[in-house]
């Protein structure tokens, strides 16, 4: 029976937070309400006492609490999840936010991070040696939600995911002891962290391979939302066959403000962000199809990598509400298309937005099964996002994304990247978003966290 933090003795709880160098919080601390916010402002639960750690002798010490105690134990990096599974209630939050550092190696291109680092952090660190590691679109991610998921964004058809250049990870496992996995050691852990979550133990730092990404030619073409299902039909093509240095996401969305131009304004687009990594030499005739396809609005351009990465970090600060589902799809058709035309025409506030990500190129050259991300060969990993500020605003953000989703599954490949999902979906969702990779990822959890430790995540049971 799971205990909480309240019904231990003053004995224990001091015991373990006098062998901490980091700072726990309590509920009556002055902070608490402050640390108990995530990204998502959706998500109120209140833990029984949170983990500041500063090194991975705090990690282990906090593990090992957690397990002697069977308190639920949940590990937040940077609080970005949309379930909110960095948190719990009554339990105790393992913060890694104090576990920072990257350090660039230029003999190899390889970059080690820490488990709490920011994506942002990572961009600072490796912008001025030339180098990135492949990540998603927002800066404020986690490194590790982000990594442990898989990791799409704007170099997958290039780079491949995150998860394809991870070369190493340190982890805390659930007995407290401490690992390095790679290829070559504890090589099964390593296959299982590489889009299986946070089910097999606690990453304290990361290693990846980085590439020679500097500046990149980029950004928004906007058209009409009428216009959805003819440009639609033409990206499904063009991005099919375009050269890997082009990545490109669709969405439906609303432009809520500045810094777009005032005549654009709370209405409706469907759109495409794009991010070119190639010779800049070539970018304006690589461009030439993609204007000529006439956008209402472009802003395509040179600019820093870190920029193109930081373009939506302004209109998605912490603390607003989201709700969002996810899927993976193999095509395009046009009864997939009218559905995004349905309810991109409905989007209910200027924040929410629907995005599909191409998993192409890099991303499809590895093989399903040579990593726990069991969807390389779908064409898009698709998200719809309900956002607003005000908190009044959730049922209305809740609905319109779920009848959204419930319009496309039945056109989707039957599963969805597990960093889409909430964290209310039910276990066949998690069954369906690992497929065949499930069983050997059971198996993997029993070996490792037999009782379940690392359970607040999508959960993989052990059998």
């Amino acid at each position: 029976m799971t205990k909480t933090i309240k019904e231990l003795s003053s004995e224990t709880i001091n015991a373990y937070t006098a062998s901490l160098r980091g700072k726990v919080i309590v509920p009556t601390d002055p902070e608490y309400n402050e640390t108990c916010k995530v990204y998502n402002g959706m998500i109120h639960k209140h833990p029984g006492m949170f983990a500041m750690c500063v090194d991975v002798a705090d990690v282990i010490a906090s593990v090992n609490f957690a397990r002697e105690n069977n308190i639920l134990l949940a590990i937040r990096g940077g609080g970005h999840n949309g379930g909110g599974l960095g948190i719990c209630n009554d339990g105790l939050v393992i913060d890694l936010s104090g576990l920072k550092f990257v350090r660039v190696d230029t003999s190899n291109n390889t970059v080690r991070v820490g488990g709490g680092n920011l994506w942002g952090e990572v961009d600072h660190a490796t912008h001025p040696f030339g180098l990135a590691v492949p990540a998603g679109i927002i800066s404020t991610t986690g490194v590790g939600g982000l990594t442990l998921g898989g990791g799409v964004g704007h170099l997958s058809r290039k780079y491949g995911l995150t998860i394809d250049n991870l070369l190493e990870a340190d982890m805390v496992l659930a007995d407290g002891s401490f690992v390095t996995v790679n290829a070559n050691e504890n090589s099964d852990l390593f296959w299982a962290i590489r889009g299986g979550g946070g089910n097999f133990g606690i990453v304290t730092s990361f290693k990846f391979q980085a590439h020679p990404v500097k500046t990149v030619f980029g950004g928004p073409t906007l058209w009409p939302i009428e216009k959805t299902q003819e440009i639609m039909a033409w990206y499904h093509t063009f991005i099919q066959s375009a050269p890997e240095e082009l990545n490109g996401f669709f969405a439906t969305m609303i432009i809520p403000g500045p810094p777009f131009p005032e005549h654009l304004h709370l209405k409706q687009f469907c759109g495409i962000v794009w991010c070119y990594v190639g010779d800049m030499a070539k970018a304006n005739e690589l461009f030439k199809p993609i204007l000529a396809m006439d956008p209402l609005f472009q802003h395509v351009g040179e600019m820093p990598y870190p920029s193109v990465q930081t373009m939506f970090d302004g209109l998605f600060p912490s603390g607003l509400q989201w709700y969002w589902r996810g899927d993976f799809f193999n095509d395009l058709n046009e009864d997939i298309s009218a559905q995004h035309l349905k309810f991109g025409s409905r989007i209910p506030t200027p924040l929410s937005q629907m995005h599909l990500y191409p998993i192409t190129g890099a991303a499809a050259r590895v093989g399903n099964d040579e990593t726990a991300w069991a969807y390389r060969d779908a064409k898009y990993s698709g998200v719809i996002v309900g956002v607003d500020p005000d908190p009044k605003n959730a049922d209305k953000i809740t609905k319109w994304c779920k009848d959204y989703w419930e319009g496309l599954h039945p056109y989707s490949a039957g599963g969805a990247y597990s960093n889409f999902m909430m964290n209310d979906e039910g276990q066949e969702r998690v069954k369906a978003s690992y497929r065949h990779n499930y069983d050997r990822l059971q198996k993997i959890k029993k070996k490792y966290d037999a009782n379940n430790l690392f359970k607040v995540n999508q959960n993989i049971a052990p059998n």
